[in-house]
């Protein structure tokens, strides 16, 4: 029987494809964590459901250079997401420069249903297009609900997908919980 994965560490998981790769990037009690610099860290996000669900069956190799072309992707959504609607050119060129590595062939199959397949050059550029493709596909649909953490300590985003669009916080359970507890002291302290 192979051994169970590693349970993934990232406070923030499930969000969309970018910003999944974006949250690979956190800060706790501890300090900075960076799951991509951990050995079997890029085993373990290609694992993770929301990969997964882009991938499906198409493996992808956890190999330096799958995580190459992914800090690559990484570091332009680090650029664009702080700068939504002036996206920095260079960050543009990378982003760009990633899927020009793929394309999304349309086909229709024997029974007359229409479908899509992408290609790569490389099984390693699957991933960082991916990524990069859910970046435009968030941009084209709602790019208003983007949103970094409303903790300033906080450096992971999340889609607000919240009826009204009023989601502040990465997660209740902790930078939520987290503010609600410092407004509570304040207020008790001066009272």
């Amino acid at each position: 029987m192979p051994p169970s994965p590693a349970p993934d560490p990232r406070p923030l998981t499930g969000e969309p494809l970018a910003l999944d790769l974006l949250n690979t990037r956190w800060i706790d009690a501890e300090g900075p964590h960076d799951l991509l610099e951990r050995p079997g860290g890029l085993a373990l996000w290609l694992a993770s459901p929301a990969v997964r669900e882009h991938l499906g069956t198409t493996p992808a190799p956890a190999d330096r250079a799958t995580l190459d072309h992914l800090l690559r992707v990484r570091g332009a959504l680090d650029v664009l997401v702080t700068a939504p609607g002036r996206p920095g050119p260079d960050a543009v060129a990378a982003l760009n420069e990633v899927l020009s590595h793929g394309r999304i062939l349309r086909s229709m199959d024997a029974d007359g249903r229409p479908g899509s397949a992408v290609e790569v050059e490389a099984a390693s550029w699957l991933p960082a297009w991916h990524a990069a493709e859910d970046w435009l596909r968030l941009m084209d649909d709602r790019p208003d609900r983007v949103r970094p953490c409303a903790n300033d300590e906080c450096v992971l985003h999340f889609y607000d997908v919240s009826k009204n669009g009023t989601r502040r916080w990465c997660s209740m359970a902790g930078c939520g919980n987290r503010a609600k507890a410092q407004r509570h002291y304040a207020r008790h302290r001066t009272v």
